[in-house]
């Protein structure tokens, strides 16, 4: 693989979980009430999580990232065989203080320091994501924080890429969508935008 010049970007929007927070910090932060069970417990949520939005979606049946997140740790902790409530909202009182990856805070601040827009696009719900932008201390990098709740659809339907376009005021081509979510990155970049995984 050779490393490309990206040329011609305005906007740098990056996706949120997973992408910028780091999803199993949350089931990591009860591994104490967990035992060896938190990765499992994790990633059973975390898929679960993205089956729901797909769900919604395809169904027409929209619920915000909230209750969605609720609803596959609910799954999670059944097929796992945790029946504990107050533990299950420890696990959604943590999901609201994501710690982000350690590049993230210092790789943002470079590109907000070159004159690069930035924005979060997220399924998260406003309130979701202002909680994890405040908790890694991201105040004020962000040019827009924007939830798929505008639209009322989950990624990877085209009007939530549009929706980043529209808010920056930006042409698709001239935004680098970043995602570590192959799916989600692939949508963007049939909407048009540069994309990096």
């Amino acid at each position: 693989m050779t490393a490309q010049s990206v040329t011609g970007i305005e906007a740098c929007v990056f996706d949120a979980y997973g992408t910028l927070f780091d999803v199993s910090s949350v089931a990591h932060g009860a591994r104490d009430a967990l035992g060896g069970q938190w990765q499992a417990l994790s990633d059973l949520w975390r898929t679960k999580q993205l089956q729901y939005t797909w769900l919604r979606g395809l169904a027409g049946h929209h619920a915000d990232f909230w209750q969605v997140t609720g609803d596959a740790l609910d799954f999670a902790m059944t097929t796992l065989n945790i029946a504990d409530a107050d533990l299950r909202d420890r696990l959604m009182h943590l999901y609201l203080g994501l710690s982000a990856y350690p590049e993230v805070p210092e790789t943002l601040r470079r590109l907000k320091a070159g004159g690069m827009k930035l924005a979060i696009l997220s399924n998260g719900t406003p309130t979701m994501l202002e909680s994890a932008v405040r908790n890694a201390g991201l105040d004020n990098l962000f040019d827009a924080v924007l939830s798929v709740e505008e639209v009322g659809v989950y990624k990877p339907h085209p009007s939530v890429y549009r929706l980043a376009s529209d808010r920056l005021r930006i042409s698709p081509e001239k935004i680098c969508f970043l995602s570590s979510n192959s799916w989600d990155a692939f949508s963007a970049k049939a909407f048009g935008f540069r994309v990096l995984l």
